[in-house]
Order: structure tokens, then sequence, then C-alpha cells
């Protein structure tokens, strides 16, 4: 079964790394503090497209109580949010230090729109955190008690 990533999540995806991109291109201490978000940030999203995000698609169905048998290919992708966790959070602070320096050296070079965008991505890193992940694993939860019935 394949799981899709709800649109919303995936556009907000393709927007913050277009921004980023933006930003990165921006000369001087700006453009750089950009760049170093960018080292953190690609393998994350890598990581949250692979496996923490596609079991969102299927919250519509379950919440519905729609459930089928294929919705158990789900497990491998929450029991492995689950597993990795821990380092997900991790890369969070590590991609919000980095959001800070830029913060800092947008309004030092007058760059609001740069300031924006990162306050953006560091609100995006706190849903994932409160409300994403967390719903990801209830999927799994759900399904996994589904099976058992």
């Amino acid at each position: 079964m394949d799981f899709k990533i709800p649109k919303p999540l995936k556009v907000e995806h393709e927007e913050l790394h277009g921004e980023l991109v933006k930003a990165m291109k921006i000369p001087g201490r700006v453009g750089e503090a950009a760049r170093t978000v960018a080292t953190f940030l690609h393998q994350h999203f890598v990581h949250e497209e692979e496996f923490a995000l596609p079991p969102l698609g299927l919250l519509a169905p379950l919440a519905e109580g729609k459930f089928t048998p294929e919705m158990r290919q789900v497990l491998a992708l929450t029991d492995k949010l689950k597993a990795e966790l821990r380092q997900m959070l991790a890369e969070h602070q590590a991609i919000v230090g980095a959001l800070k320096k830029l913060v800092v050296a947008a309004e030092a070079d007058g760059k609001p729109e740069v300031v924006r965008f990162a306050e953006k991505l560091m609100l995006h890193a706190q849903t994932e955190e409160e409300v994403l992940y967390p719903a990801a694993i209830l999927v799994g939860e759900s399904v996994r008690a589904q099976l058992g019935k």
C-alpha cells in the first residue's frame, strides 16, 4: 500500500525549501547562515518524507472508521518513527540552533523576510514535535489496535 503525505504538508515542505534556497543566495553572512541551516535540514526532510509524514495520509480514513488489512504496512513506518524519534528531535534542535543564528544575521543585515522565514521554520519544527509526529505514531497504534480485533 502506498502512503501519501497529505498535500498541505508536502506543499509546506516545498515552500520552506524554496524560501531557504532564496536565503542561501543572499551574499554574506545571511547566505552563509542559510547554507548552514540547509546542511541540517536536507537529510531531516528526507527522513520525514520517508517515514514520519506518510502515515498521516491514513488519518482521515481511520478517523472515519475505515480500516483495511493493507494498512498494516504502515507499521513499518510508524515503528521506525518511534525508534528514530529521539534523533529526529535532536535534528530539530540543531536546525533551530542554526535558524537562530540566521535570525541574528538577517536582523543585522536588514533582511526581515529572512527573519520571517526562519521564524516560520522554527514554528514548523514545533508543529511537527507537538502534533505531526505524535499523530503519525497514533496512526500506527490505531492500526495495531485494529489488527488485534
